[in-house]
């Protein structure tokens, strides 16, 4: 039965992270700088803390008490993977639900796994997977295979979106009217892929914080294993880093493309804007409130992984199926994108497996 919620519980997760950006697309007469900061201030300000209160009592003392080293690390790697969600918002923007969101979560499962044990190489800890585990171990060979498969989808994925590009004869929206710039959005998507990694660092940062909510509710709670959700008030920290870097950047393009007007212009569905802007930034949110319950109750980070990054995938380019992402172009271009996918969805899996094999 624990598996099986584990398995629903990533598909929550999944679902809610192949699908936030769908409530922005119907968000009317705003600029994009103005419901992104709208629906991140739900996703990095307002719902984490309301988790965080309904799940861990007394959580604020423990952010309070911790030492200023926590705080400010863990903040710091929110503002770098902060970039990183910016970078996602605008590769989506400019490929579309399912290129951007294959392309950029297969860079992050990429650069999740390399950089970390770079990282570690150079600075041993107890513990930790070096560069040179990955390279000498039989499991670490399998996780470089999945790496490289990996790569091999992004190059696939990326080839499709130049045929797109081609075949749209250079036209900056596609059949479902969303803008299409082929060079931007891999560049964001790299740049996002990178920093997104951080996320990972920001919670290893933060631990000791989880570490003492887990205790507390071990103490109330004897016998019932590890806390479902010690994460959420690592979370609270790493977002308030991710909001600075959001709202800095969507502030100066406010002023740069005198868009200010868009929070009060009656002339647009002002409320309604509001609200699919605060949907889009809580189901932002979710995807983690979940993966923390699926993981917790499939008990094997590998195989929650699998199936977290595989859920995103496909509920991505299921959304992309229906908004027409793909329309008007040719066979072999819809076979080609197909098939880069399929790569990227089979890396992770390959992944996942070399890490299930870890003694």
């Amino acid at each position: 039965m624990g598996i099986i919620l584990g398995v629903i519980f990533h598909f929550i997760g999944g679902f809610a992270s192949g699908s936030f950006y769908m409530p922005y697309k119907k968000v009317k007469g705003w600029s994009w700088e103005t419901f992104w900061i709208v629906g991140g201030l739900f996703s990095w300000l307002i719902v984490p803390p309301i988790a965080a209160y309904l799940t861990i009592p007394g959580f604020g003392t423990i952010i309070s008490d911790a030492p200023s080293a926590v705080i400010g690390t863990t903040f710091f790697m929110g503002l770098l993977w902060g970039i990183g969600g910016l970078t996602y918002g605008l590769g989506v923007r400019y490929l579309g639900v399912s290129l951007g969101s294959s392309i950029i979560l297969g860079l992050c499962s990429l650069f999740g796994a390399i950089i970390p044990s770079i990282y570690y190489q150079f600075n041993p800890t107890e513990g930790k997977d070096t560069f040179h585990d990955l390279i000498t171990t039989p499991w670490g060979q399998l996780v470089l295979l999945g790496l490289f498969i990996c790569i091999v989808g992004i190059v696939i994925s990326g080839k499709a979106g130049g045929m797109k590009d081609k075949e749209l004869g250079g036209a900056e929206v596609d059949a479902s009217g969303s803008e299409f710039k082929l060079a931007k959005g891999l560049f964001l998507a790299v740049v996002s892929g990178v920093l997104s990694a951080c996320f990972s660092f920001g919670i290893e940062a933060g631990s000791s914080m989880g570490a003492v909510a887990n205790d507390i509710w071990k103490a109330a709670h004897p016998e019932q294993g590890e806390f479902l959700f010690k994460n959420n008030v690592i979370f609270v920290v790493i977002l308030w880093g991710g909001l600075t870097t959001n709202f800095i950047w969507c502030m100066i393009l406010n002023f740069r493309n005198k868009t200010f007007t868009d929070y009060t212009n009656k002339k647009t569905p002002l409320m309604r804007n509001y609200v699919l802007s605060a949907i889009g930034g809580t189901m932002w949110f979710l995807q983690f409130f979940f993966y923390g319950m699926g993981e917790s109750k499939m008990g094997n980070g590998a195989s929650s992984w699998i199936l977290h990054m595989s859920f995103i995938i496909l509920v991505a380019n299921m959304w992309g199926l229906l908004l027409r992402e793909w329309k008007g172009v040719s066979t072999k271009t819809s076979r080609t994108i197909i098939i880069g996918i399929a790569t990227i969805i089979l890396s992770v899996i390959v992944v996942g497996y070399g890490n299930s094999l870890k003694p």
